[in-house]
């Protein structure tokens, strides 16, 4: 994922409120969110070049979702891929707090991420370039490639669509869908400088992104409901700027409202 908003424990009917788009290179071969055939537990999609995910939800309640962090001058070449951050927790049985506690000390060995896990415990973050890890109060978030709620322009818009949406009610996964189809650009003053160069800032500063090799190639919203009924909507796009999709829906229950009735929020 490169943009992730959500609402935490903040709306009385919908406990969490999730939208998020997957930019990558058109080039890299990815398979759409299923339940895995070899996991039948876990619904999320699959990075066939590095083996994890970027962001899934399983039927027993478990929940992670991970953003890159935007430092070129520090990536390594050869570094685990942290996709298997994702696809190792929502296939483990650790608790929440428990899996950061245990990342924290060995961070370092992968290039720069923001990770989202939850469960029963509650939902916890984490970023190897922001500390250390800490449990989600309720709010309305936002995150890109830089640390949870970076004011980056299209946080902000993000943010800012999203709590419309929350106000003036309707919500539905077509609706989240629709905001984060916003390809407008952020004016060069409002633009982050982070190594990439400022025609590259400006490519990489909508909502949505298009360009001949890169893009986004997919957008996920998960509405869950205080009584533990879920719904999940992947839209995944073609990579020639036509709009053209397809969409995967899903429905089902996670226990005990899953990570949005936390027991014990420590870390």
């Amino acid at each position: 994922m490169c943009l992730i908003l959500f609402s935490y424990r903040r709306h009385p009917g919908y406990p969490f409120i999730f939208a998020a788009n997957r930019d990558e290179f058109y080039a890299r071969p990815t398979t759409p969110a299923a339940f895995w055939e070899d996991d039948p537990d876990v619904l999320a999609g699959r990075d066939l070049q590095g083996g994890g995910t970027w962001m899934g939800v399983t039927r027993g309640g478990r929940f992670a979702a991970l953003t890159n962090y935007r430092a070129p001058g520090q990536n390594r070449e050869g570094a685990p891929s942290r996709g298997a951050l994702v696809a190792g927790f929502l296939q483990g049985r650790e608790g929440a707090a428990a899996f950061l506690e245990r990342l924290s000390p060995d961070a370092d060995r992968y290039n720069g991420f923001n990770l989202l896990v939850g469960d029963a415990e509650g939902l916890y973050y984490f970023s190897n370039f922001g500390g250390t890890p800490r449990s989600v109060p309720p709010g309305l978030y936002g995150l890109s490639n830089h640390l949870l709620d970076t004011p980056w322009p299209k946080v902000v818009r993000g943010k800012e669509a999203l709590e419309a949406v929350l106000k003036n009610g309707g919500l539905s996964p077509g609706g989240l869908l629709d905001l984060l189809n916003d390809t407008r650009q952020a004016p060069d003053e409002d633009l982050p400088e982070t190594g990439v160069g400022l025609d590259l800032e400006r490519l990489l500063s909508p909502l949505f992104i298009t360009s001949p090799a890169y893009g986004t190639r997919s957008s996920s919203v998960m509405l869950l409901a205080v009584s533990g009924n879920a719904r999940f909507v992947e839209r995944t796009y073609l990579p020639d700027s036509s709009g053209k999709h397809q969409e995967r829906h899903y429905s089902f229950r996670l226990p005990r409202g899953g990570f949005t009735n936390p027991s014990a929020e420590r870390v």
